[in-house]
């Protein structure tokens, strides 16, 4: 019958699933716990840029605050 695909089903979508959720919570700790940011227009990817410089660290999700602004 037409039910006995919903294990198949349920199997599949769980394993399609997974990668993802585990990319983002990896991601999520490589991060300091921060969650990645994504530049979709050249404005943001201008600003990414910019705490990349003012960190000083080389790393934009690692920006400190106005303390380290000269």
């Amino acid at each position: 019958m037409w039910y006995e695909i919903l294990p198949g089903f349920a199997i599949m979508t769980v394993c399609l699933i997974i990668p993802g959720i585990a990319t983002a919570e990896i991601q999520k700790y490589t991060n300091g716990g921060k969650e990645k940011r994504v530049a979709r227009v050249p404005y943001h990817w201008y600003l990414m840029q910019r705490d990349k410089r003012l960190s000083g660290t080389g790393a934009y999700y690692k920006s400190k605050g106005l303390e380290n602004i000269n």
